[in-house]
């Protein structure tokens, strides 16, 4: 071995090189070339990459992307640049999921996303190159974020407001956290990546009865006119809850509301005036820190101590409380504070894992997870948050503007861990700085709790230090 492949210093010690040897010529040669071997000082020969390919353990996975297209050495980035494909897919279907659903209904958007989700994820088991995968899962990631949206949005438009609550913070989040935990403990019987990904796919065939079952959203009805059919699903509706309806459930001047044409507003609007350019600009890089954070500590499994299937379920079962947290702090709590001090506390803590010795492994990954459990917790409480910062009419635009935003965070994720190769504690530090910095600045927005929700720009509330001028092109 001492012959054969060099020593290099990978972080704090030495190991043999997993990416160049020493030149094979040369060594076969070296009793011809050299009267005394032994003497030879080996470091001096010339290197080479491994030529010929790389021996895989299986020990933990049969088979991944990694080890069949040997995603190692100078084309390692391709492992991470996967996850990014994946949320630069996200980010574009939070462009186009709202535009869709309002265009074409809530339902078929729901359905036809989730047909692509499932439907690409199984022809991505076909993949015959990492190219075809990536592009592949570009479509995956478009699919997965408009058929969430679709469904958030659809259930909302069908419950009443303190149901809406709930199902937003708790009933999503909650079994999203479940299908999370699902994950590592199929993943352990199926180590193939391509009968795991089968696998998973068929899932979305579940759903599919579930087309008979589920109304459209009577709202969206209205808005396009469709009266009659919107009637039919209240009414049906009212049947089932043992509720005798008026005659009339839509009455002519609700009617003139909800199908009134309002002005379309553009993401200049959120930047109006000085007050608005604040929480604008606060809560875009509040959203875009926390996204970073949350997934980059999602992705972090492998490079915890211990399981990896173990680390992965623990990972997923620290979001069930996390989300009855954010709801809890929602119900009584101060927004602002909620929020900062969740980030505060999960940043504060994955500085001291630099602080734990090697023998202490498991104390480490437990600081990971109370920062994954912060950082989920405050990830819920943004949603709400920003929905009560902004007016009803840029409400819709400025949550979809944050959540793009959040995708930036996001796509950069998989590289944050990347950065370990080079010093372990590195991403710890830039999570955690990052995150106690958005705790700062969520310290400078206005309180939402026990306060109105806003309808025109005009009745935003103002944020501190900001000279916040109304022109006359504010809407009322």
């Amino acid at each position: 071995m001492n012959r054969t492949i060099p020593l290099e210093q990978d972080k704090d010690k030495l190991q043999y090189s997993k990416c160049r040897r020493y030149r094979l010529d040369v060594i076969r040669n070296l009793s011809e070339i050299f009267p005394d071997p032994d003497s030879v000082n080996i470091s001096e020969v010339g290197q080479e990459p491994c030529l010929d390919g790389w021996v895989y353990s299986k020990e933990q996975y049969i088979s991944t992307i990694v080890s069949e297209w040997d995603l190692v050495c100078n084309d390692d980035w391709k492992g991470p640049f996967v996850m990014s494909v994946f949320f630069m897919g996200v980010l574009v279907g939070s462009l186009c999921c709202g535009q869709l659903s309002d265009r074409f209904g809530r339902k078929i958007v729901l359905f036809g996303t989730m047909a692509i989700q499932s439907g690409f994820s199984i022809v991505q088991m076909f993949s015959p190159n990492w190219e075809i995968f990536c592009f592949l899962n570009f479509l995956v990631g478009f699919g997965q974020i408009s058929n969430y949206v679709a469904a958030f949005v659809l259930g909302s438009e069908h419950l009443r407001k303190n149901i809406r609550v709930i199902f937003g913070t708790v009933g999503i989040s909650i079994f999203y956290a479940v299908g999370y935990m699902i994950l590592p403990l199929i993943a352990y019987f199926l180590r193939s990546w391509r009968i795991l990904l089968f696998t998973l796919s068929l899932s979305g065939l579940v759903y599919i009865p579930l087309w008979w079952f589920i109304p459209k959203s009577p709202r969206w009805l209205i808005s396009k006119g469709r009266i009659q059919e919107a009637e039919a699903i209240l009414q049906y509706a009212a049947k089932k809850n043992g509720v005798n309806p008026p005659v009339m459930l839509i009455n002519d001047l609700k009617l003139e509301v909800m199908r009134h044409e309002k002005k379309h507003y553009s993401v200049i609007d959120m930047f109006r005036n000085r007050n608005m350019q604040a929480i604008g600009v606060i809560n875009i890089v509040v959203w875009m820190f926390t996204s970073a954070g949350y997934f980059a500590l999602s992705l972090s499994t492998p490079n915890l101590h211990g399981d990896d299937y173990l680390n992965c379920f623990i990972s997923a079962v620290v979001e069930v409380p996390a989300y009855v947290t954010a709801w809890l702090f929602l119900q009584r709590s101060s927004r602002r504070f909620s929020l900062s001090g969740s980030l505060f506390l999960g940043g504060v803590v994955l500085f001291f894992i630099r602080l734990m010795s090697s023998n202490l492994s498991a104390f480490s990954t437990a600081l990971v997870m109370i920062g994954k459990f912060c950082t989920t917790i405050a990830f819920a409480i943004l949603y709400v948050y920003t929905v009560e910062l902004y007016p009803t009419t840029i409400r819709n635009l400025s949550v979809g503007v944050s959540s793009m935003f959040s995708r930036v965070g996001s796509i950069c994720s998989p590289y944050i861990f990347y950065l370990g190769i080079h010093y372990d504690f590195l991403p710890y530090i830039l999570i955690g700085g990052s995150t106690v910095f958005s705790a700062i600045l969520v310290l400078f927005l206005p309180e939402t709790l026990n306060v109105p929700l806003p309808e025109t720009i005009n009745q935003m509330q103002k944020i501190k230090g900001a000279n916040c001028v109304n022109t006359q092109n504010s809407i009322s």
